[in-house]
Parts: structure tokens; C-alpha cells; sequence
């Protein structure tokens, strides 16, 4: 994408502020400037879009955590679902994952996964969610005992019933703990590979400070070798020269979060060159405070530098919304317009591990969508 095109999905006042010359432009879909018949949290809702960064397990909700608790025997701390909300206010990322494995405790039993991604499923798909790349942590559940093919069979069979029941494609994607050492990121490695035909790349999440990607750099060689496509969380709370590593050494596709990519000019221009996808966590960032006010999100930054940016929920059922409510809170916070929406639906396809064809396809429906609501 060339700059002026990626200029054309930024609002009028980052326009008038960097291209003054620019203010007459025109943008080719638009017709005469119709106001969207849709208000923007409609607009928002129904267009068609993707999902490229959610951990199934912090989709898991205290509702059906507590079911699931009681289905299983086990006692959990909390008295209550609202007590559990309660404790949803974390200072950063490491306080939300120590209540965040608390809750996958209570996954036991393939159906508990199962009933874990269906529920997901279903609110994704009364947000016209049609395609979703789903990360899940084995190491969660095989360090307490649970099998690999316990987790991934119940994952992987309420993905195949939303394919074929709700029409939501799908693709999986197996994270490794980086607070973890890279042998028990081996044993996940070689637990997978009867399931590689069904899980398309592998991710690294959990605690990033201290933990950065170089320390993975034989593992996701091996992955490579093994025909896994490689994705990374970098940049988040972690610095600049995260991001440097994931790409340089474990040659990743996307980066997951990027945000501090912008401290690092160079970084930048390479991002930009390569149009590497960067898959954005509104809410996420907020709660755990790698931003104060959504209004200092650095969205439009990005967009205005030629970044390919894709908006995700990450892990809704701690962060406070799904995948729409997080195109909602940044675009009531930075005003965007239906246009830089739209372009971040296309993104979400373009960036997605589906096949060229596949791609188009989708990407044909949010023009359409676009096209009749204006």
C-alpha cells in the first residue's frame, strides 16, 4: 500500500494537520459523501471482519467458569461471579496472568475446552465475525496434567462446528509460555506435531519482560523446519528491540501487540516496508496499562506511518469486550471515520492466514457492505 493510499483512511483532522494539500481528496468508494445510514456502532457490529489475536483461554467467562468448576467438583477462591469481576483490575500484565491461569484451573476434560471455544464462538458470530485465528496454551494445562490431545480435540472440534454451523473459518495457532524454558517449548513442539496438519503456526505469550525472543530462536527454528507458520508477542510492555528479535530471529509472519514499535524510527520503516501486520489490542492495552487514556492509542500514528494495523480482543472476558467493542472504544476515542473502519476490516482478512482466494472473497464482502451503507 502506497502512503497516499494509506493516507486516505485517516481522518480529516490528522489530513488537514500533515496534508494540507491534500483536503479535496476524494475517496473512490464513497458516494458523495452520504452520510452511513448505520450509526457507527452499528457500522461497526455488522461489517465483516477478522479476528487474528485471541486466546481462547481469556475468552473464558466467570459465568461458565464457575459452571464448569462445579461440573468438575473443584473449589475455586472466588464466592461469587461479581467477586471475580472485582478482581478484573490489574497494574499490569503480570497480575492479570497470575488470575488468568487461575481460571484455566478448571479445565479439565475435552468437553470443558470444547464448551470454553464454543461460547466464544457464538458472540463472535453475532458480531459478524467470519474468520477467526485462535492462539491456545497447551503448557497451561499439560503443566498441571492435563494431555495435549485433551485440550487441542475440544478447541479443535467447537471450531470445526462454528465452521459448519455458524460459517466462522478458522485457523489455530499454539502459543509457548516464554516465562518457560525453551525445553518445555521442545516438548510442546514434539506433543503438537500429530496436529500439525491442523494447527497452522505457533505464537509465544505470557510475560515478556525479561523473557524475550531470542531465548525461543531454536524451538521456533525447529517449528519452521516443521512447517508451522511463526507469529510473536513483542512490543507490548517489552521494548523495541523485541520486536527486532521476533523478526530477525524467529522470523515471524505478524507481531502480536508492536505498540512500542513506534520508539524505534527504523523499525518503523522496516514494518512499513514489509507491510507486516500488526495485531492491535485496544482494550487490552488499557486495562493493563500500556496506555492510560484510549485516547493516546497510537492507532492513527500507525496508520499515518503506513503500518499494516489489525484491531483484535485478546482476551475479552478479562479486558471488558470482544472484538467489536474494541473497533468501538478506539474509534469513540480517536473519532474515526466509517472509512479507516473499513480499512481495518480489510485489514483483518488481508492479514489473515487464509488463501489468496479466500482472501478476496472476504474482502469482496466488506466492500460490499461498505458500498451499501453509504
Amino acid at each position: 500500500m502506497t502512503l497516499v493510499i494509506a493516507v486516505m483512511f485517516l481522518s480529516k483532522k490528522i489530513i488537514e494537520q500533515n496534508l494540507p494539500n491534500l483536503n479535496s481528496f476524494k475517496l473512490p468508494l464513497m458516494k458523495n459523501n452520504i452520510m452511513s445510514k448505520l450509526s457507527r456502532k452499528e457500522f461497526i457490529y455488522q461489517i465483516p471482519k477478522a479476528e487474528l489475536h485471541l486466546h481462547i483461554e481469556g475468552s473464558f467467562e466467570p459465568e461458565l467458569m464457575f459452571e464448569i468448576a462445579k461440573r468438575n467438583e473443584l473449589k475455586i477462591r472466588f464466592k461469587s461471579v461479581e467477586e471475580v469481576k472485582e478482581a478484573y483490575k490489574f497494574n499490569n500484565l503480570q497480575e492479570f496472568l497470575d488470575i488468568y491461569y487461575e481460571g484455566a484451573g478448571v479445565l479439565i476434560h475435552e468437553n470443558d475446552f470444547y464448551d470454553m471455544t464454543w461460547a466464544y464462538l457464538e458472540k463472535i458470530h453475532a458480531e459478524n465475525v467470519l474468520h477467526t485465528e485462535i492462539f491456545f496454551d497447551p503448557q497451561t494445562h499439560t503443566e498441571r496434567g492435563i494431555a495435549f490431545e485433551t485440550v487441542f480435540n475440544g478447541v479443535y472440534n467447537a471450531l470445526q462446528d462454528g465452521e459448519e454451523k455458524l460459517g466462522i473459518s478458522f485457523e489455530i495457532i499454539m502459543c509457548f509460555l516464554r516465562h518457560l524454558d525453551e525445553a518445555s517449548a521442545f516438548k510442546t513442539l514434539e506433543s503438537a506435531l500429530p496436529f500439525k496438519d491442523q494447527i497452522i503456526g505457533v505464537g509465544l505469550d505470557s510475560g515478556e519482560l525479561g523473557n524475550p525472543p531470542s531465548k525461543f530462536k531454536n524451538v521456533f527454528a525447529k517449528a519452521i523446519e516443521e512447517g508451522f507458520l511463526t507469529v510473536a508477542h513483542a512490543g507490548e510492555e517489552g521494548p523495541a528491540e523485541y520486536v527486532w528479535e521476533a523478526l530477525d530471529l524467529l522470523n515471524v509472519t505478524r507481531i502480536d501487540h508492536g505498540n512500542r514499535s513506534l520508539e524505534d524510527s527504523k523499525l518503523v520503516e522496516r514494518l512499513a516496508e514489509e507491510q507486516m501486520p500488526l495485531t492491535l489490542c485496544p482494550l487490552s492495552n488499557l486495562k493493563l496499562c500500556v496506555i492510560k487514556d484510549m485516547k493516546d492509542y497510537p492507532l492513527l500514528d500507525m496508520m499515518f506511518k503506513n503500518l499494516m494495523c489489525t484491531i483484535n480482543s485478546d482476551d475479552p472476558a478479562y479486558f471488558g469486550g470482544y472484538l467489536s467493542a474494541n473497533y468501538l472504544a478506539v474509534a469513540e476515542a480517536l473519532d474515526l471515520d466509517n472509512e479507516i473502519i473499513y480499512q481495518l476490516a480489510k485489514n483483518s482478512f488481508e492479514a489473515s492466514y487464509l488463501s489468496d482466494e479466500e482472501k478476496d472473497a472476504m474482502i469482496q464482502k466488506v466492500d460490499d457492505f461498505y458500498l451499501e451503507n453509504q
